[in-house]
């Protein structure tokens, strides 16, 4: 297969699974290659999402290594079959390349979790919320650029609007209150917060002010179920863009936190009261 300029965040995932087959079975890369009849160079591209891989070449690679788990291998084959070109492909060239990894990655996504504590998730952002928070980068967006990312932004809404994902979402007070753009956005906030959590997919949880012996405020987080839980992700923001975790330990770090500030939250139906409150109040 033709070698890739820049993999995706997905492709990269393919070729890092394999990888942990691969040292799981105890195997370097030449040991592998000569399995397959192949060379080190070519199991190290494949790894590093750069070459594409078959679906014969997954399974002959699994059965060499081992691995017995049937769920995780045909997850991995259609990863490394898939040919979807969705509609943030629109966007390449157009947007940095996190911006399209992580469209494809909540596009394949199984069940999402949100922990925020400053901003209101992006998926439930309405539209000037988003530009108002792309508005306040330094250096400052042109104006062509800050509309690509508001789009990009609104499109990618489909998953909670357009689909049934299961999407847990715990929101601290603080982020609700904060006026991201004037009051008429922030009333208008809250309203749509409140519309989406009336979908049977979607729980919106409160952690309010007054909650005592709350210490977690610094772990916002998105999670991101994957077709096995192997192939979970956690996302977090990072000065260069937003960083892609697969770690099995990170993993089990962050749902862990995540069950923590959702035992702590405000029962769904408290919450919305209490946002419809916060709402009145503008």
């Amino acid at each position: 297969m033709p070698r890739r300029r820049q993999p995706t965040a997905r492709q990269e995932r393919l070729g890092i699974e394999l990888r942990k087959l691969r040292e799981t079975a105890g195997l370097k890369a030449r040991e592998a290659a000569a399995l397959v009849g192949s060379d080190s160079a070519q199991i190290s591209q494949m790894e590093s999402g750069i070459a594409g891989v078959s679906e014969e070449r997954v399974r002959s690679l699994a059965a060499h290594y081992s691995c017995t788990d049937e769920e995780l291998i045909e997850a991995l084959v259609a990863m490394a079959t898939d040919r979807t070109r969705g509609w943030w492909e629109e966007y390449r060239g157009l947007l940095p390349a996190p911006f399209l990894d992580l469209a494809e990655l909540e596009h394949h996504a199984t069940y999402r979790l949100d922990v925020e504590f400053l901003h209101v998730p992006g998926l439930f952002q309405t539209e000037d919320y988003a530009r108002a928070v792309f508005s306040y980068r330094v250096p400052r967006l042109p104006d062509n650029e800050l509309e690509l990312r508001v789009r990009h932004r609104m499109e990618r809404k489909a998953v909670v609007t357009e689909s049934a994902v299961p999407f847990k979402a715990v929101i601290h007070e603080a982020a609700l209150r904060i006026r991201v753009g004037d009051r008429a956005a922030a009333r208008t906030q809250l309203t749509r917060i409140l519309e989406l959590s009336e979908a049977d997919h979607v729980t919106v949880r409160v952690i309010p002010f007054d909650l005592d012996s709350f210490a977690g405020a610094t772990n916002a987080m998105m999670y991101v179920g994957g077709a096995v839980p192997k192939l979970d992700t956690a996302v977090r923001d990072a000065p260069h863009g937003v960083g892609f975790i697969d770690s099995a330990p990170q993993l089990g770090t962050f749902r862990t936190l995540f069950h923590m500030v959702e035992a702590v939250s405000l029962e769904p139906v408290r919450s919305r009261d209490f946002i419809h409150q916060l709402a009145k109040e503008l």
